[in-house]
C-alpha cells in the first residue's frame, strides 16, 4: 500500500489582513491628500491629546518604497511567527512594539532632541517581529540586504547597529529610535515566551518522571482538559 504524505498549508490569519489595510491606508493616503495623513500622524508635540494617532501612524507611509520595503519584511517574517506563536500573540506582539515604538520616538525627540517632530509607518511593529524572529529562530539563514547569507541572529546585529548610529545623525530623515524599541520588545516578549515554556515542561517533566519511576509503564498519563489550555497559553511556541 502506497502512502501520500499530506502537506498542511496554513493561511497567515493576521499577516494578509494588515497588509492589506497597509495598502488600503496608503492608496487613501494617495487620493485625500495630505489632509487625511495630517490628521493620522504621530506627532511628538500632540500624541497626548491625539492619542489614536499612535496606532493610526502605524498604518501609513512616507511613499511607495517605505510601504513596500516594510510590507516585504512584514510578509517574509510574519507568517513564521504567526505559524509559531498563533494569531493573538502574534497581533499582541505586533501592536504592542508599534505602540512602544511611538511612545519611545515621542520621549527621544521632546525629551533628548527637544524638537517636535512627526513620524508614520509600520517600521516599528514590523521590527518587534523580527525581534521575536532573532529569539525565536536564531540560526534561520536570511539574504541581508538581498545579496549577503547570514543567520537571522546576526542580520539582527548589524540591524540594531545601524539604527543606533542613526541616533546621532541629525539629518536622518529614519525614526531610528523607533525601529530600536520595536526591536527590544520583540526581543523581551519571545525571552518571556521561551521562559514561560521552559517553565511549563518543566512543570509536566517531574510528574512524569515520578511515573517512570514507581515503574508503572503499564497506565499512560492523561491530560486534564486544565493540562490542555495550560499548554496553548504557556507551551505552545
Amino acid at each position: 500500500m502506497a502512502y501520500r504524505r499530506a502537506f498542511v498549508v496554513r493561511i497567515p490569519r493576521a499577516v494578509m489582513p494588515l497588509i492589506g489595510i497597509n495598502i488600503f491606508m496608503f492608496l487613501l493616503q494617495i487620493f485625500l491628500g495630505t489632509p487625511f495623513t495630517d490628521a493620522l500622524v504621530l506627532n511628538s508635540a500632540t500624541v497626548f491629546s491625539r492619542p489614536w494617532t499612535l496606532i493610526t501612524s502605524m498604518f501609513l507611509h512616507g511613499g511607495f518604497s517605505h510601504l513596500l520595503f516594510n510590507m516585504y519584511a512584514l510578509l517574509m517574517f510574519g507568517p513564521l511567527i504567526e505559524q509559531k506563536v498563533g494569531t493573538k500573540r502574534f497581533l499582541e506582539i505586533y501592536f504592542l512594539s508599534g505602540i512602544l515604538a511611538g511612545l519611545g520616538f515621542v520621549a527621544f525627540r521632546e525629551l533628548i532632541v527637544g524638537v517636535s517632530s512627526s513620524a508614520l509607518g509600520a517600521s516599528g511593529a514590523i521590527m518587534g517581529i523580527l525581534g521575536m524572529t532573532i529569539m525565536l529562530l536564531p540560526q534561520l539563514r536570511v539574504l541581508f540586504f538581498f545579496v549577503f547569507p547570514m543567520s537571522m541572529r546576526t542580520a539582527g546585529i548589524i540591524f540594531a547597529l545601524i539604527d543606533f548610529v542613526g541616533l546621532f545623525n541629525p539629518n536622518s530623515s529614519v525614526a531610528n529610535i523607533a525601529h530600536l524599541v520595536g526591536l527590544a520588545t520583540g526581543l523581551l516578549y519571545a525571552t518571556y515566551l521561551l521562559k514561560e515554556k521552559k517553565n511549563y515542561y518543566h512543570g509536566f517533566a517531574r510528574p512524569y518522571s515520578a511515573h517512570k519511576e514507581k515503574k508503572d509503564y503499564g497506565k499512560t498519563i492523561e491530560l486534564s482538559e486544565d493540562d490542555v489550555k495550560e499548554y496553548l497559553k504557556k507551551g505552545r511556541l
